[in-house]
């Protein structure tokens, strides 16, 4: 595997150049169920804003999540920054070096923090990744899906017995690299695999049987109403969004109010001290979490302020809310959805 890694293995990734726990840790939370392809121009900005774990925990969340909008699964960046918080209150600031102290960190798994450990420092440290389960589970027929926890245990067993204990590095990055680029979920290269001649799928032509599918369970479907108040000010249309609370959908995040039913809406408009002048339905779309459907019906209120309803400040401490406004870029963390909307208000 070493030997395939020096010949075909991905050198020239932005994280593998300049090697710190750091780096490499930022890009193994970005990767989780993300594409590298989707990932490195994330990966570059963010390093470019918080080139330090200091960085980091001095940044603003919103900046934070600002440089997440558009990778999904927000709750990673919201993690990372309470992480790097932690490590310059608990570590003096220096990335901890021990397995124990890795995975106590918020967000980080024990095959998260073997791979920061490994390919940083070339610990001697197993790992289990998506893209190594499944070379896994086809070299070895071991039976299950991801999540399942006999499955799991028997693919941890499997990669403590074959983690080398020198250049353990390379071997880390080699089985992740065979999973990304030959034993891919459909379709895998088995004729350039360095394992084909003991992989036990591919002697019994069973590849696409492993790893099992997880069963199918039907995806609930939900809906909701996103109210955008719009004012315009000195000829330049403001929107008003809340900040979701730190936990939940989106959270953290910046979105338009919700309502669950068409008559909520005068109520909200009044707490929110606003009067309506008019109101558009924009077309409704479908927003898919990993757990559910969600229906969305956007529609715009167009408002008159009342007295109290100031620009750019909050109205309530315990749920900070702003007006955004549609003639700059935003420079908070927005949910996918409410950017999607801001793109298409932007040409009303």
């Amino acid at each position: 595997m070493v030997n395939w890694y020096h010949q075909q293995g991905r050198k020239h990734l932005p994280w593998q150049q300049d090697k710190t726990p750091y780096r490499v840790w930022v890009s193994e939370i970005m990767l989780q169920q993300t594409q590298v392809t989707t990932v490195i121009p994330y990966y570059q900005r963010f390093m470019e804003s918080f080139p330090s774990i200091k960085d980091l925990a001095i940044a603003d969340e919103d900046n934070v999540l600002h440089h997440w909008t558009g990778l999904g699964y927000y709750a990673r960046a919201r993690n990372l920054h309470k992480a790097a918080k932690l490590i310059i209150s608990e570590h003096q600031g220096d990335f901890p070096q021990t397995l124990e102290q890795v995975v106590a960190l918020p967000g980080i798994g024990r095959s998260t923090a073997g791979a920061i450990l490994s390919l940083a420092l070339n610990q001697h440290q197993p790992i289990l990744d998506g893209n190594v389960k499944r070379v896994l589970a086809r070299c070895y027929l071991v039976a299950g899906y991801n999540g399942l926890s006999a499955f799991d245990k028997s693919l941890w067993q499997l990669t403590e017995q074959l983690t080398p204990a020198l250049e353990t590095a390379n071997f880390n990055q080699a089985m992740m690299d065979l999973g990304a680029t030959v034993c891919t979920r459909s379709k895998p290269k088995c004729e350039l695999c360095p394992l084909q001649t003991n992989c036990l799928a591919l002697a019994g032509d069973e590849q696409s049987n492993y790893p099992q599918k997880k069963p199918k369970k039907k995806i609930p479907e939900k809906s909701t109403i996103m109210i955008i108040p719009k004012l315009v000010i000195e000829g330049k249309s403001q929107v008003l969004m809340e900040k979701r609370p730190p936990a939940g959908i989106w959270g953290g995040l910046w979105c338009f109010h919700e309502v669950s039913k068409h008559s909520q809406i005068t109520e909200l408009l009044t707490t929110l001290n606003l009067q309506e002048q008019s109101r558009e339905a924009l077309t409704s779309f479908r927003h898919t979490f990993s757990h559910f459907h969600l229906d969305i019906e956007p529609i715009i209120i167009n408002c008159q302020a009342m007295p109290l309803a100031k620009i750019t400040t909050e109205i309530n401490e315990q749920q900070p809310q702003k007006w955004y406004d549609l003639s700059v870029e935003a420079s908070v963390g927005l949910a996918a959805s409410t950017q999607k909307l801001i793109n298409l208000l932007k040409h009303i």
